[in-house]
């Protein structure tokens, strides 16, 4: 599952955190081996920029290890410096330190999991956001993001959402508020491209997907939204933002706890059925 990024020819590459160390080293390494390319075969920087088509201060950062490198610009630096493959392929490191520091160990949990069990009270959940929603969801976000990082954060939401591409298929189950379907996010298009989304991914076989309706009895979801994943190997990790300080848990009484809340959410929800036919009747609206 792609998307497309917004200026995309103008800037070749996202700055990496410097709190992700296994990131700075990646790009450090790949801009040393290119500069290293470079200068074997002559080019100085200015004339390989032309070659690549992309500026000569870009070039200097991504040789720096200042900006993290596109897969567009790796290929076309092997073929212009006649690597034979070698350069292009760095793109599979590359493309994971692409994404901040945590989405990548969500993704790396989540593309693990077995069974994966989602509520969540103000939002749609990463999993299930079309990219204009995200990107919507991301353009309220104080302070705000650079566009850089606005589309390297909607690019690392969408590449989590592979989880649905696995074979064999993991159990994935998500609860929203009506509350926030009903939240005008973005435009109409938008709205109604969400919805669509949801319509689609719901009548999956191995997606369970259930409607908290805005006349529910309280619930033990409304101190925040909860996470349970669960591994081949018989263990899990959950999360929530109602208890343990929102750090991740996988002993047993604090799993059972989070299960118990989030099985009484499932039982308080509308029926999958009832609530796909409430999403229908939201994008009838729009």
């Amino acid at each position: 599952m792609t998307v497309g990024l917004k200026g995309e020819a103008d800037e070749p590459g996202w700055e990496v955190g410097p709190d992700d160390e296994w990131g700075v080293a990646v790009v450090a390494t790949v801009g040393r081996q290119l500069k290293l390319r470079r200068e074997a075969v002559g080019m100085k920087a200015g004339d390989f920029g032309k070659a690549v088509g992309y500026g000569e201060d870009l070039v200097y950062k991504i040789e720096g290890g200042k900006r993290i490198p596109r897969p567009e610009y790796l290929d076309k630096a092997d073929m212009v410096l006649g690597a034979g493959g070698l350069i292009a392929a760095m793109k599979e490191d590359v493309a994971k330190v692409r994404y901040p520091k945590k989405v990548r160990a969500l993704a790396e949990s989540e593309g693990k999991a077995v069974e994966i069990g989602v509520y969540e009270t103000s939002n749609i959940p990463g999993l299930l956001q079309t990219p204009e929603h995200a990107r919507a969801l991301l353009e309220c976000w104080l302070p705000a993001y650079t566009p850089e990082d606005l589309e390297r954060r909607v690019a690392a939401r969408v590449a989590r959402q592979s989880v649905f591409e696995r074979s064999p298929a993991p159990a994935l189950g998500f609860v929203l508020e009506e509350a926030t379907l009903r939240r005008r996010v973005g435009g109409t298009m938008v709205r109604r491209q969400q919805f669509e989304r949801l319509l689609e991914v719901g009548r999956l076989n191995n997606v369970t997907l259930q409607v908290m309706p805005l006349d529910s009895p309280p619930h033990p979801g409304m101190g925040g939204r909860i996470e349970l994943l669960k591994f081949e190997d018989g263990t899990a990790v959950g999360r929530t933002d109602g208890a343990f300080n929102g750090r991740p848990v996988s002993n047993l009484k604090e799993l059972r706890l989070l299960e118990l809340r989030y099985g009484t959410i499932r039982a308080q929800a509308l029926r999958p059925g009832d609530s796909l036919a409430l999403i229908e009747k939201l994008l009838g609206e729009t």
